[in-house]
């Protein structure tokens, strides 16, 4: 947000000077054009001097009335076909190439003669010798011509285009920034309603739900319900229902934690063997339950690691709990570990229903899940690989998924041997 307001006066500061360069720009081109005429109307005024043997006044020998009418003052009488000629020579010669009508000041009818309207791409356009050029007459001179530029404002336009056309993409261009400034300042303050919301909601699941386990553990402890198969199942469905729903909840408010960059890691040095034989150990009831099955393998030597300890068996236990979930009938599940020379290798492999290709650049995105159609056997916020990745990226690693439908999934982390004891 306060960068945003930074931005404004930057942005205007930017628009100021584009502003300033292109009015001086135009003011430029401007002056050339009138520089150029000048010159092209001297030109004229001295050849037609020359071939009238009359001398030239020392002043007020040009004129301009208006920005776009000129008048040259002659002290004798001038020749239509000499002074057309003479015009387009010079204006070509100053490369004032843009159309131009003239006339010649006739003082028996003190108005100004009409000669011809010389088109830059046609050429001369005749008109009557009768008709008088619509400008105020000069009572001052006796002998001058006028010359007029009606497409003036169109020849400095049609010159200025670069800087026209930078100013244009610099008004889209910050259109298009302020666009996007307010849509992205739109979207976080969305995202922060979120967050409250997430951190609210997750808060006050809190309370009620530790009530909940305290409740069932009570009562799967109590030797009356105990005795009781009915009520007793129903205690512990209450019990477990209680503890996924809390690790939905935890996992929730991690990710929130993790966003807002308030999660530190409390790294330690740490035996993967023990974190996965304990996550085995505790997985032994769902797994009787589920009929599923669950390996590991150990290849190295002591398999220790520079990890935090409570994040590490929850990125093994989401992948574990995600090869439960999305199985083919009974879960077939590995977890082999691997020591090298330089890296320690955890892969985690089930024989499940796999994921197309197309999916697995989504899995780490929040809140996705892979589509299953109608069927809904798996539950799940689509937080787990999201949490995963994150923590896997907080911790240096790397994660690789590879998967074949029908066939199962492949997970493995990659932890560098500098993480390692004694590395």
């Amino acid at each position: 947000m306060e960068s945003c307001h930074h931005c404004r006066p930057a942005l205007i500061c930017i628009c100021i000077v584009q502003g300033y360069w292109l009015s001086n720009a135009f003011s430029q081109s401007e002056k050339a054009f009138e520089e150029r005429a000048h010159i092209a109307l001297r030109n004229v005024a001295k050849q037609i001097s020359e071939l009238k043997k009359v001398q030239l006044p020392s002043y007020d020998l040009i004129n301009q009335i208006s920005q776009d009418y000129y008048i040259v003052n002659i002290r004798d009488a001038i020749d239509a076909a000499n002074l057309e000629f003479y015009l387009l020579k010079e204006f070509e010669a100053t490369g004032l190439r843009t159309d131009f009508e003239y006339g010649i000041y006739d003082c028996d009818t003190d108005q100004m003669v009409y000669g011809n309207y010389i088109s830059s791409k046609e050429g001369s356009v005749n008109a009557s010798s009768s008709k008088s050029l619509d400008v105020p007459t000069q009572s001052d001179f006796v002998y001058y011509f006028g010359v007029r530029f009606p497409e003036r404002k169109g020849y400095i336009l049609k010159n200025q285009w670069l800087p026209i056309l930078f100013t244009a993409i610099l008004c889209l261009a910050v259109l298009f920034f302020t666009y996007a400034t307010f849509e992205i300042l739109h979207q976080k303050k969305l995202s922060d309603l979120q967050k409250d919301f997430i951190n609210n909601m997750t808060h006050e699941f809190k309370t009620p739900l530790s009530s909940i386990k305290v409740s069932s553990e009570v009562f799967l402890n109590n030797s009356q319900i105990q005795q009781d198969t009915r009520l007793f199942r129903y205690a512990g469905i209450i019990n477990d229902q209680a503890s996924r729903l809390n690790d939905q909840v935890e996992r929730v408010l991690q990710i929130a934690g993790l966003q807002k960059g308030k999660l530190v890691l409390q790294k330690q040095e740490v035996s993967v063997r023990m974190i996965v034989d304990e996550m085995i150990d505790q997985l032994k009831s769902r797994l009787e339950n589920e009929g599923a099955n669950l390996t590991a393998t150990y290849i190295g030597r002591d398999f220790i690691v520079l990890a935090d300890q409570h994040h590490l068996s929850n990125i093994l236990y989401n992948l574990v709990d995600n090869a439960l979930k999305y199985n083919r009938g009974k879960a077939e599940i590995s977890v082999d570990v691997k020591e090298t020379r330089q890296e320690l290798l955890i892969t985690v492999r089930d024989q499940g229903i796999g994921i197309a290709k197309r999916y697995l650049a989504k899995l780490d995105q929040k809140f996705f899940r892979v589509p299953t159609g109608n069927i809904h056997n798996a539950k799940g916020f689509g937080l787990g690989l999201h949490y995963v990745r994150q923590m896997v990226k907080m911790h240096g690693w790397q994660m690789e998924i590879t998967s074949t439908p029908g066939e199962g999934t492949q997970v493995t982390l990659i932890m560098k041997k500098q993480t390692f004891h004694g590395s």
